[in-house]
């Protein structure tokens, strides 16, 4: 919600599993723990996608991460 908040469409989990609270079977069968699979963020970059959006994404994503970790429980 962050991200949207910032004008940035991401997804959690797979695109398959879209729409679930489920951690995605694709992370988990790679070997990921389900509450590590849980909580990724899926990006999507099409050939319409700007360098300016990318960099704009960059620019945005180290402070919603920080903010995030700050309340997470999972401490890495």
């Amino acid at each position: 919600m962050m991200l949207d908040m910032d004008g940035i469409s991401v997804s959690t989990g797979s695109a398959c599993s879209t729409g679930t609270l489920e951690p995605s079977h694709v992370l988990v069968n790679m070997g990921l723990e389900p509450v590590i699979a849980q909580s990724s963020v899926r990006f999507s970059i099409g050939e319409h996608n700007t360098t300016g959006e990318i960099d704009y994404v960059i620019k945005k994503l180290p402070f919603v991460i920080e903010k995030l970790r700050k309340i997470s429980p999972i401490r890495a």
